[in-house]
């Protein structure tokens, strides 16, 4: 079965390739669809309202089953920021993943060990070939580290300590097991399974 990925981000789409495929499930980005989402106005106030915004989105154009997620990191010492904002986190100053993950080490300059805990959030919105809609939330627990470590993964990665090391330092397989995003589509599985299996 075919589903639409109702994202333009290029990394975003391979990870759920990755993790989408042994579901049976072949993960089609809106070119491989001929197909042009464009952007869409995320104006929810939560990951997932705007997680079903893409979906819907997606869905209506193209008629076909969409996944859609929406995720960020929340940094404690930062009263919960930038959240919802992550991947606009700052969008005068910062343009590019390096200089937003900058800003928060900036922000953070000074703030001890004990108060630079932080969890990625990952919203992911599954809307269904009958137009039922399925929602799944989860998060993975962490730390902001003091610099970039590590050259793999994407968006703040590099500074995200999971244990010992930095969501960039370890492999893919390894980050699927422990992540958000990893966590959230083992559980679309088992409600995609409860569907169609």
């Amino acid at each position: 079965m075919k589903f639409i990925i109702a994202t333009n981000n290029a990394k975003k789409l391979v990870e759920l390739e990755r993790i989408l495929k042994p579901l049976g499930i072949e993960a089609v980005s809106a070119k491989d669809a001929g197909v042009v989402l464009g952007e869409v106005e995320e104006t929810g106030t939560t990951f997932l309202e705007n997680a079903f915004i893409k979906a819907n989105a997606a869905f209506e154009k193209t008629g076909m089953p969409a996944v859609a997620d929406d995720s960020g990191i929340c940094v404690d010492a930062l009263g919960g920021r930038p959240g919802i904002f992550s991947a606009r986190y700052s969008p005068e100053d910062c343009h590019t993943d390096e200089e937003r993950t900058a800003k928060i080490l900036e922000e953070l300059q000074g703030v001890p060990d004990d108060k630079r805990g932080a969890h990625y959030t990952c919203a992911i919105c599954c809307i269904l070939p009958n137009g039922e809609k399925l929602e799944i939330e989860e998060t993975c627990e962490g730390k902001i580290g003091y610099e970039f470590i590590g050259d793999g993964g994407f968006g703040y990665d590099p500074i995200f300590y999971y244990g010992d090391r930095t969501f960039a330092q370890v492999s893919a397989e390894e980050k699927d097991k422990v992540s958000h995003r990893g966590k959230a589509l083992r559980r679309l599985q088992e409600e995609l399974q409860k569907h169609f299996g």
